[in-house]
């Protein structure tokens, strides 16, 4: 697979690309922001959605036994987790389901537990629902985040549910087994359940690994619905597939009603064709892309040491985007997004948006090829030269 060659998204209705201009007031800049990749899906994917089109008819589509056996198979082969077929749940996405989850698992007023700086349609979670929204903040100390248990358990105690981020998006930590052990254990005692967003699970670098939370333990597992999909690992989130997986059936039951309540029983036919391909035959291209994800992080780490020390990035663990501290520019957070836009003409997420604790950061996605990154860079560089 050819990573290094650049692929015209111009005409694909790609959100990173032709929203520039709603996003940042401007077209005149390189979009490093949305959390999809640059890069092609693997080969057995675009020959399975290409056989699948020649088929003229695309009508309701159920969820066929393939769809839960590559779910359970990719779940056991690449993090060691066996589970049986009923435990997955098709979902229309990541971000509904945990829209879903907050209504199913909550009353209005009940407490969700979060942990910023943090993707940011968790903030909404308590807003679009009336719920209360809790914050364990984590703690940035010697260039990396750990979890502040004292003040996790104190906020457990008023909460129903605690969203964990796992791998955590924007700080790119792969969370310990020592860590997630930790958080479940105070979940079980303070009577809070677990939704578990792991969609950048597949997304994780040596000596690093990814633990599903829910596969530490029976009585975890019977507190913890998570989520995935192939959307990050393969690049097809326009396909709107992906699952949670639940071992503790009435809490199953919970969601399935919530989502019978919307009609939301069909599938993406194109989306399952997706799923099934890419967990059958993808695991050779994502090794691959994984070695190239990290040459791009270590490109772009030696740039900035070398070349704009003001800027320094948090070493990732897993996902691919990175998190830059850009507090040595000397900005506020204004400031520090019309510097991005208007001086180096790049399109990153305003770490802000993450939360108050993301506040002189930003977040860049490094799944492009090298040379977008080398332009990037370059003009990051050129614009702090102005300051």
């Amino acid at each position: 697979m050819n990573f290094d060659k650049p692929i015209d998204r111009s005409g694909t209705w790609s959100v990173k690309w032709e929203e520039r201009r709603a996003k940042f007031g401007t077209d005149d800049l390189l979009p490093l922001w949305v959390a999809d990749m640059d890069l092609p899906s693997p080969a057995c994917v675009t020959d399975a959605l290409r056989r699948r089109a020649e088929h003229p008819l695309y009508g309701y589509t159920l969820y066929p036994d393939a769809f839960f056996e590559a779910v359970t198979g990719w779940m056991h082969r690449r993090h060691g987790w066996r589970l049986p077929r009923e435990a997955v749940v098709p979902v229309p996405g990541v971000v509904p389901a945990l829209n879903f989850l907050v209504t199913a698992l909550t009353r209005p007023g009940e407490g969700v537990l979060i942990q910023p700086p943090v993707y940011h349609p968790f903030f909404r979670l308590g807003k679009n629902h009336g719920r209360r929204l809790l914050e364990n903040p984590l703690l940035y100390k010697g260039g990396s985040y750990r979890i502040d248990f004292d003040d996790f358990r104190a906020k457990a105690k008023t909460a129903k549910l605690f969203i964990l981020c796992s791998p955590h998006n924007p700080v790119g930590r792969a969370w310990r087994r020592e860590e997630l052990k930790a958080m479940a254990q105070i979940c079980l005692e303070e009577g809070c359940l677990i939704v578990s967003d792991e969609v950048h699970a597949d997304i994780v670098y040596p000596p690093y690994r990814h633990i599903p939370v829910a596969s530490l333990s029976a009585d975890i597992a019977r507190i913890t619905v998570t989520l995935n999909a192939p959307s990050k690992t393969f690049n097809v989130a326009g396909l709107n597939t992906a699952y949670a997986l639940v071992t503790d059936e009435p809490l199953r039951r919970r969601l399935k009603a919530e989502l019978q309540r919307f009609d939301l029983g069909m599938g993406n036919l194109f989306g399952i064709e997706a799923l099934v391909a890419a967990y059958t035959g993808g695991e050779g291209w994502l090794e691959a892309l994984l070695a190239y994800l990290q040459g791009n992080i270590a490109f772009v780490t030696r740039y900035l040491a070398r070349n704009i020390p003001q800027i320094r990035p948090v070493p990732p663990e897993a996902t691919y985007l990175m998190w830059l501290d850009c507090r040595g520019l000397g900005l506020d957070d204004r400031a520090l997004e019309r510097f991005f836009v208007g001086k180096a003409k790049l399109g990153l997420n305003a770490g802000a948006s993450f939360g108050k604790e993301g506040s002189g950061f930003m977040r860049l996605n490094v799944a492009c090829p090298r040379s977008t990154l080398e332009e990037a860079m370059a003009r990051l560089e050129k614009a702090v030269r102005t300051l």
